[in-house]
């Protein structure tokens, strides 16, 4: 099965899951939201990514957000791309 899911780069590092849900949720049906966070701090690195659940979510998002500014910051919208295999 095809992911659905987009990269959010350049963060406010004050965003929360439930605000990038939230910021999202008007392009479709999310299913997951994750702010990849620093394990030592625990405070956000500034990007994440949130899953669609169709591929059509997914573009009419990337289209609707990318560079678009959200507290304070542009974001940057793209496809997310499979993680390498060690």
């Amino acid at each position: 099965m095809q992911e659905c899911k987009a990269y959010v780069g350049n963060l406010s590092y004050s965003v929360t899951d439930d605000q990038l849900k939230q910021l999202f949720a008007n392009h479709g049906e999310v299913k997951d939201v994750v702010i990849i966070k620093d394990k030592m701090t625990g405070r956000s690195k500034g990007f994440g990514f949130v899953e669609f659940s169709s591929e059509e979510e997914l573009s009419s998002a990337i289209e609707a957000l990318n560079d678009k500014e959200f507290e304070g910051r542009k974001l940057r919208v793209n496809k997310a791309r499979k993680k390498p295999d060690k």
